[in-house]
């Protein structure tokens, strides 16, 4: 019989501990169908943050490091000078990577390091309880914020990839979601040219995956991805946000 699918090599048999609903997954899923596609799997180096997907390095069949908070950036940088040919990566949440990591991100953006990011975008602190994040809607519930968000408070969410477009050493800024079929394959898209240019020492990449978080929304699988359709994609809006590609062609 044919084989019409089967799991990338890319991943392990190690099973994810991510909650039923999360999109984390599906994520890896794609990363990993990207590097084992490009032939990048023997060479590839991620970094996993602290959040979610702390344990990354489980699931991802190839070498990986584990950061400090935040830090993912900044390991990343001395990776990849260490080992300039091969493709280094970091996973990171909106805690991990817009909080206590805004710094490392921004700096290794501003520097151009060749390096990929793939951003999880679920609005919330996963791992530590469901607190507000800097990606939190306004009126958007958290442990932290039982009432709501509230702007005049804590000001407005923060959107990672508008910021990071304007940043010169940052080639390639695009935000998708896999919230159905097409923008999945969208996804992929984005994050297999996201390796490419880094394979041809373009400059920084940086992919924001809008996504959901059914057990801190307070919601079903089926709920959380109607809630993240109907309130995040307005305030995040999916799209191409830099590509020096394409502003070289014109």
């Amino acid at each position: 019989m044919a084989i019409v699918y089967q799991k990338s090599k890319g991943l392990t048999d190690k099973e994810m501990h991510y909650c039923p609903g999360c999109t984390h997954g599906i994520v890896h899923k794609l990363v990993a169908e990207v590097l084992e596609e490009l032939n990048l799997l023997d060479d590839a180096i991620g970094v996993c943050p602290v959040g979610c997907s702390v344990f990354a390095y489980d699931y991802f069949s190839c070498d990986m490091q584990e950061a400090s908070h935040g830090r993912a950036p900044a390991v990343a940088t001395g990776i990849k000078r260490v080992h300039p040919n091969s493709p280094v990566f970091t996973y990171q949440g909106d805690g991990d990577l817009a909080a206590i990591g805004m710094a490392e991100i921004i700096h290794a953006a501003n520097r151009g390091e060749k390096i990929t990011t793939i951003f999880i975008n679920n609005a919330i602190y996963g791992m530590t309880g469901g607190q507000m994040a800097p990606t939190t809607l306004i009126g958007q519930k958290a442990t932290t914020a039982p009432l709501g968000r509230d702007k005049d408070l804590c000001g407005g969410p923060v959107h990672m990839c508008e910021m990071m477009s304007a940043i010169d050493g940052a080639v390639y800024v695009e935000r998708v979601s896999v919230n159905n079929i097409p923008n999945l394959n969208k996804a992929k898209k984005a994050i297999k040219k996201a390796f490419e240019l880094q394979m041809q020492n373009a400059g920084f990449a940086f992919i924001e995956v809008v996504s959901t978080c059914p057990t801190n929304w307070g919601k079903t699988p089926v709920e959380s991805m109607k809630w993240l359709e109907e309130n995040m994609l307005p305030v995040f809006p999916l799209g191409v946000y830099k590509d020096v590609e394409e502003v070289a062609s014109k």
